[in-house]
């Protein structure tokens, strides 16, 4: 199977950058199931040919705000626009069939009595028949499936049967397309594969593109944007580095990585932690001095070294060997616990003392201690 995307696609096909037309729009949207809130008072726009990817754990209520953008779900408050039109709200409701957008789920919903080409053809019926299996061919070209359209769908791989169910999904060309966690069914390698993949494809053709998963890493390489799902709310919504650098809460910063939270105490000057004394215009948009803090170091912003043992704050109790890396637990002399992110070349030992210092040439996020 091919890689490369062909260059003779559809009219409207070319560069991915995200256009400023909102394409997609919720206004104040609640949904509970009894008296358990699902989603409440959601606010959320995306534009046209962006890539927006909604994050959280599970129970969040991103699968929800999904199915209630597909038609799946009708909201019991607020509003649902697409392309400037309402599909849910008040009284008016348009089904799934009569929104224009396609559903790539997480077990990718293949019929398993059809060809690949029967599958991918399933929603193009309306359509004259030499005009429909030329859309499908398009499809399999596009998706690196040439060749692939008279197999069973019961023989292909994980990775083959994601590219049938995103052919599908773009086969009658919507300006919208919702991933349901679509990679969560391949293993690692996989999986890498073809979110760049994907990626790329959806990026060519400038569809916008709503998806929801739990995986960070997912999340923050494929998007434009991510909003951070919490308890049915959006705890932040922001470029994948933006939120990642400077997360709004303790919440955010705790679920997009590794984060360590050092109790600090600022003066007019300094911060002082147990890591020792840094400058306190490094924090960013510093506290009133007196401030009670905690500051987020991520492991790549904190150093273990050998030291004399006077000069140590710390012992190793636990290491994570990754392969290109170590991750190193390290319970300072406070009693705080810190992670620090080391080249697999620098070897500690479980219960070595060493002294860990701050190595961060960034602003630092805070939160009130």
């Amino acid at each position: 199977m091919s890689n490369d995307i062909p260059l003779d696609l559809p009219e409207g096909a070319g560069s991915g950058a995200a256009e400023s037309e909102t394409v997609l729009e919720l206004e104040r949207v609640s949904k509970r199931y009894g008296d358990l809130p699902a989603v409440s008072d959601l606010s959320l726009s995306v534009s046209r040919g962006e890539f927006f990817t909604l994050l959280g754990p599970s129970g969040c209520g991103k699968t929800t705000t999904l199915r209630l953008l597909a038609g799946l779900e009708r909201p019991d408050e607020g509003t649902v626009r697409i392309g400037g039109e309402t599909v849910a709200g008040g009284s008016r409701f348009r089904s799934p069939e009569a929104r224009d957008v396609g559903l790539v789920f997480q077990d990718f919903a293949l019929f398993p009595h059809l060809t690949v080409a029967e599958n991918i053809a399933f929603g193009l019926q309306d359509l004259p028949k030499a005009e429909r299996s030329e859309r499908v061919e398009e499809m399999l070209t596009l998706t690196g499936m040439e060749g692939y359209g008279p197999r069973s769908v019961e023989g292909l791989s994980g990775g083959e049967r994601q590219r049938v169910a995103l052919a599908r999904s773009l086969a009658p060309r919507p300006d919208v397309v919702l991933l349901d966690e679509p990679f969560s069914n391949l293993d690692v390698r996989l999986r890498v594969e073809m979110r760049e993949e994907v990626r790329r494809i959806l990026k060519v053709l400038r569809v916008t593109v709503v998806s929801v998963t739990h995986d960070q890493e997912e999340a923050l390489s494929m998007s434009d944007r991510v909003g951070v799902m919490h308890d049915g709310r959006l705890a932040q919504v922001g470029r994948p580095e933006a939120v990642f650098e400077s997360p709004d809460s303790r919440f955010v910063a705790s679920f997009l990585g590794q984060a360590n939270f050092v109790p600090g105490e600022v003066d007019a000057e300094a911060v002082r932690t147990p890591l020792g004394t840094f400058d306190r215009g490094q924090l960013r948009d510093p506290p009133d001095d007196g401030a009670e803090i905690s500051v987020l170091a991520r492991p790549d912003d904190l150093i273990a070294r050998s030291a004399d043992i006077p000069e140590t704050n710390g012992q190793v109790t636990e290491r994570q060997y990754t392969g290109p890396i170590f991750i190193y637990r390290v319970e300072l002399d406070d009693g705080t616990v810190v992670g620090c992110q080391h080249n697999h070349a620098e070897d500690f030992d479980v219960g070595e003392r060493v002294r860990v210092d701050l190595d961060a040439q960034h602003p630092l996020a805070w939160y009130p201690d």
